[in-house]
């Protein structure tokens, strides 16, 4: 359970920080409660110790701003070290205990395919080795009555047998646990007594849902990661205190919510999409003020890029995902886990990304990445591959002694001699046209990527507003508006840095989710609404302790329901005055608005079945006035020159205006092309494309379309 935090006089802590480790740059940003105005710093990301860069980072930007560490009164933090140490196979080793017959489930899987034309298609390799897996005696029905009592004497000799080898974590997962968890729970005690120092995950206390395979795989995940981040907490933790701080630490959840340190320890692998989820967050509060309600998120790091859709100003959210694909493109190919997250895609790649000649001799960007260490060959730490941030400073898109503000420079001739040595060379072209082709890889990839991704949820990217965030979002946003026919891209201030703010305007939030296959007409609505009522008063308590005031919960319960005889499932929000009714017809009707939205029909003479119930419990989301946020424009002036920036075969190098972000205000307008520049990121506005300043400091840019 949380711990209360103790309260103290926070008029000495102005200050609450939120931070983001990327593949690259660990970023910060810092909000001064008082004046409302923000701060932001970039630390090249510490792959051995990430916990080291967030202290460099948080130090840095505090020493930068006159602030201490005392008064600040909130960090708020995410992380992709869990998703890392599972595609990287960082964890630690692991054992599945699972119900006699189901021992081989994480290898058998759905017995799907996702790729069925690939004779010799290859699989994601469980996390847990064959040596490792035991089955015990015990058996539940579909609906929870024990049709064979758990075997505790065969418990207690598996038990036995882990203690006495090197095994550290134990994932729990017994057939139809969701319906009844107590040999779960009786599994665990017997751990608990024989082999006290391991770590035990249960998949009815992780992912209470149908599914066997799904719910073993993210118990073992969570239990996979358990220890790895706990003891990264430790040292981040330890290191904030030793530094001054006095509060609790934060972070943010795969699906927006933010929880105190140790919930998130307890659940890390709700933590697997936490930095882009995030970026989410802070796109939907700049779509909010540049008048845009639906909204096309483009977050492009150092690593990689995705792709959210927002709609009506929220985002989509989802209960699947996957993880350590063994193709990043082709879903079903990694390990699946069922934790809620903001659904979003990865689409491409990033600015580290490494571009290569495949063997059909076409150039290939990623997924193998420069990392921070050595980094792109134009940081000059030793990279000798050619990356997409190399191709975007021969190409002009980037200024060699502007980036970083100019705190860090970058080596042209270093970049030059990784594309002529790895591209251009091979395939016989210049430097600038290996350039071009790495850009443009990239760029269509990300493209045809993002346009499937919205026809599958029945939409048009076209119809949608292009925000695009990360260090090099701005840079690729304009060209891959144009492929997409997106007709507005809306560029906000310091974009490199918006994960990190995004932890600032999330509120505290968590979610409950619980499994109980029945059809409508057999459901017990008295026993669903205890179940619920059980579930909100949990996700009260952990808020309460967390800090949140009673009068500021908002509780959100949706129901996840299909047709009889499907394998899939559409969820929608339902209101608890009809569930306090008993209302079926209602209940139907959710559903069925849900999945003629998705599907374009419904089947009105099919039963339908409810498969699950999920309850978010949420605090106030903060405010943060973004258009007050950043400093007044300096009295210098704007235009800080020209460079010459390639804008393809047809038009070649064009002379380029360059600006300085940081000196214009509303209502100033450019045309196109044009170059805006900030520490945070560049964005690249083509040819023929008009760009205007608005209110919030929203870089909008109009592009042209046949």
């Amino acid at each position: 359970m949380i711990l209360t935090p103790v309260k103290r006089n926070l008029m000495d802590k102005p200050y609450r920080i939120g931070v983001d480790i990327g593949g690259t740059f660990t970023d910060i940003v810092m909000l001064d409660t008082r004046s409302g105005r923000l701060y932001n710093e970039k630390v090249l990301t510490t792959p051995d110790d990430p916990s080291a860069g967030v202290l460099t980072g948080v130090a840095s930007i505090l020493k930068a701003n006159d602030a201490t560490a005392h008064a600040v009164n909130q960090i708020i933090h995410g992380t992709t070290l869990v998703a890392n140490a599972i595609i990287e196979r960082r964890g630690a080793k692991v054992a599945l205990v699972t119900t006699k017959g189901f021992r081989d489930i994480l290898e058998i899987g759905t017995e799907g395919r996702y790729d069925s034309y690939d004779l010799f298609i290859d699989m994601p390799e469980p996390l847990v080795p064959r040596r490792w897996r035991f089955d015990v005696p015990e058996r539940l029905s579909p609906e929870g009555h024990v049709l064979t009592p758990l075997d505790e004497n065969a418990v207690v000799a598996v038990a036995k047998e882990i203690a006495k080898s090197d095994v550290t974590a134990v994932a729990i997962s017994l057939l139809h646990s969701f319906q009844n968890p107590s040999h779960e729970q009786r599994v665990l005690e017997i751990f608990q007594q024989e082999a006290p120092g391991l770590a035990v995950c249960i998949s009815s206390d992780v992912m209470p849902e149908i599914g066997e395979y799904e719910r073993a795989s993210t118990t073992v995940c969570n239990a996979y990661v358990l220890a790895l981040f706990k003891s990264y907490l430790e040292r981040l933790t330890a290191g904030l205190r030793d530094s001054g701080f006095e509060k609790d630490l934060f972070l943010m959840l795969s699906d927006g919510g933010t929880v105190h340190e140790e919930t998130a320890a307890a659940y890390p692998i709700r933590l697997v999409q936490s930095g882009p989820a995030g970026g989410v967050q802070a796109t939907s509060v700049i779509g909010a003020l540049a008048g845009e309600s639906n909204i096309f998120c483009f977050d492009m790091g150092g690593t990689t890029a995705k792709a959210s859709l927002i709609e009506n100003g929220e985002p989509m959210r989802s209960t699947e995902f996957e993880v350590a694909r063994v193709y990043r493109a082709k879903k079903g190919s990694g390990l699946p886990l069922r934790v809620p997250v903001i659904e979003m895609i990865e689409i491409g790649a990033g600015g580290g990304s490494i571009a290569t000649i495949n063997k059909l001799g076409l150039v290939q960007v990623g997924p193998e990445s420069s990392s921070a260490y050595p980094g792109p060959a134009c940081y000059a730490q030793g990279g000798t591959d050619a990356t997409v941030t190399d191709a975007d400073l021969i190409l002009g898109y980037l200024g060699a002694d502007s980036f970083l503000g100019g705190d860090m420079s970058l080596d042209v001739d270093a970049a030059t001699k990784a594309l002529e040595l790895n591209i251009a060379e091979p395939l016989g072209i210049s430097a600038v046209d290996a350039a071009w082709a790495i850009h443009e890889t990239v760029n269509e990839s990300m493209a045809q990527a993002a346009s499937i991704h919205a026809l599958e949820k029945a939409q048009r990217i076209s119809d949608y507003a292009m925000i695009p965030i990360g260090g090099a979002g701005p840079v690729h946003a304009c060209n891959i508006g144009l492929k997409l026919s997106v007709p507005r891209v809306i560029c906000p201030s310091s974009a490199g840095v918006a994960s990190a703010l995004g932890f600032l305007v999330s509120p505290l939030a968590f979610t409950f989710v619980q499994g109980g296959l029945v059809s409508l007409d057999a459901a017990d609505f008295e026993s669903i609404r205890t179940m619920l009522s059980r579930m909100e008063e949990k996700g009260k308590e952990l808020l309460s302790s967390a800090g949140t005031a009673q009068d500021d919960f908002k509780v959100e319960l949706l129901v996840s329901m299909r047709y009889l005889g499907q394998g899939y499932n559409v969820e929608a929000p339902v209101g608890s005055e009809i569930l306090a009714a008993d209302d079926r017809t209602s209940v139907r009707g959710v559903f069925e608005k849900a999945y003629m939205f998705q599907y374009g029909r419904i089947e009105p003479d099919v039963p339908v079945e409810i498969v699950s119930w999920r309850v978010v419990v949420s605090g106030p989301a903060p405010v943060i006035d973004l258009s007050g946020a950043r400093p007044t424009a300096s009295d210098s002036e704007a235009r800080k020159g020209e460079r010459e920036v390639y804008f393809g075969p047809a038009k070649g190098f064009v002379k380029t205006p360059i600006f300085d972000r940081y000196c214009l205000t509303p209502g100033e307008s450019f045309g196109g092309p044009s170059i805006f520049e900030e520490r945070e990121s560049t964005t690249v506005v083509p040819p023929g494309a008009n760009s205007k300043i608005d209110d919030a400091l929203n870089l909008v840019v109009e592009l042209p379309h046949d």
